[in-house]
């Protein structure tokens, strides 16, 4: 065998074993059969000592073997629990027909054992790794390091992968241009609210509604913990920029009064019908928002989305009747009338809006307002600008969210 390959991981990475020719000899592959069997005896009958310095011989004579003979040694290994390590960490980076044995199935390797072989072996390697029964999260940071959507997609349909915050992340991110990674994300046990409803502005109709059906639930706990705090936050004058927000998440009411006394239009309703008739207009679409209990930036994003999924939970938060939500898609013009049986767009967000509750539409309204715009100061402005997704312990999970999806936005 060559020596280990210190190489950057690629697709050369692995270890060839077959630069030199090896030797026809049938008392070689007797006598490699022989240490196998040493090897495999209980360790009743055998000390760990004697197993090690059998594997130690092993190792030499596998050098140079064909593979066939280290195919065959890699079988007879794999379910051994106390299996020689060297000869393991030898094969796992051996040709992948070797190494597939051990990589999938042996128990003997240690986390740190497959974090080192998953930074010098090659992605099919990997992606083989990545199909063990039980994998930690820090040998999946390991295997999900380079980003090869084989492995991650490997990785996200493993049920028996623990994954950490840290990649979680990260695949979220890569996510926007790697469709296939949404929806198995989003079924993740991992996968927490702001995950799932940050990638629900680039997953399909279906995967939108598993979202939704997820994530978007009540807040009675919130509103019966935190609900005897809006008096005294009123009475300081809502000074405290964080607290607004958070209370703003908690509200009862989705819309707002204050708004809609100041508007021109008579009430959300009105708005919505001059918007029927006129076309959607930057000016209504902000009176929208703001009588919605959100911010124009939320609004714009919502408003703008083509299929319109995230239309229906705007309709819904506030109360509004079913038909609003019709006269909203012809005053985004993309249905022509009032008239008729609606289109397969608009019949997709009418099932929408008839399967979430209203409490639930404000749950997913709201986060999407905090998330949205909570943290647009001026350094994350420049980060979405800049098209960099700013670090979440110094800018929090909402100048994440509002980078990824803005930023995608401007694309």
């Amino acid at each position: 065998m060559a020596q280990a390959n210190t190489k950057p991981a690629g697709d050369d990475a692995a270890l060839d074993l077959t630069t030199i020719a090896p030797p026809e000899s049938s008392v070689r592959r007797a006598l490699v059969k022989r240490l196998a069997d040493v090897i495999c005896i209980p360790a009743s009958q055998l000390t760990p000592q004697e197993r090690h310095m059998a594997g130690d011989v092993l190792v030499e004579l596998l050098r140079d073997a064909d593979k066939p003979m280290r195919v065959s040694v890699a079988k007879r290994l794999v379910m051994l629990n106390e299996a020689p390590r060297t000869i393991l960490l030898i094969l796992a980076r051996d040709d992948i027909e070797v190494a597939k044995y051990i990589l999938e199935e042996s128990r003997s390797l240690t986390d740190s054992d497959l974090i080192f072989i998953a930074k010098s072996v090659t992605t099919a390697h990997r992606k083989t790794m990545a199909m063990r029964r039980n994998i930690s999260d820090s040998v999946v940071d390991a295997l999900a390091e380079y980003l090869e959507e084989e492995v991650v997609v490997t990785l996200l349909r493993n049920k028996g992968a623990s994954f950490s915050e840290k990649t979680i992340q990260r695949i979220l991110t890569v996510s926007r241009n790697t469709p296939d990674y949404v929806p198995l994300l989003a079924k993740r046990d991992e996968a927490r609210p702001s995950h799932g409803l940050t990638m629900f502005w680039w997953a399909d109709h279906a995967t939108r509604k598993a979202i939704l059906t997820r994530f978007a639930v009540t807040r009675n706990v919130l509103q019966e913990s935190c609900g005897d705090l809006f008096a005294p936050a009123a009475a300081e004058g809502w000074q405290d920029a964080a607290v607004r927000k958070a209370m703003q998440f908690i509200d009862r009411r989705q819309r707002n009064r204050v708004a809609a006394d100041r508007s021109k239009y008579e009430n959300l309703e009105a708005a919505i019908e001059a918007a029927e008739v006129i076309g959607l207009t930057r000016e209504i679409a902000e009176e929208i928002s703001y009588m919605a209990g959100i911010k124009p930036a939320t609004g714009a994003q919502i408003m703008t989305d083509k299929t319109g999924e995230g239309l229906a939970i705007l309709c819904k938060a506030p109360g509004l009747d079913r038909e609003y939500l019709r006269k909203f898609w012809v005053a985004l013009r993309r249905e022509p009338g009032p008239v008729g049986e609606p289109s397969e767009a608009l019949q997709n967000i009418i099932n929408v809006y008839d399967s979430t509750s209203t409490d639930k539409a404000q749950t997913v309204l709201r986060y999407w307002n905090w998330s949205l715009t909570s943290s647009l100061n001026v350094d994350v402005l420049q980060h979405i600008k800049n098209g960099v997704i700013p670090n979440q312990d110094e800018f929090g999970a909402a100048a994440v969210t509002a980078a990824l999806v803005f930023g995608r936005r401007q694309r």
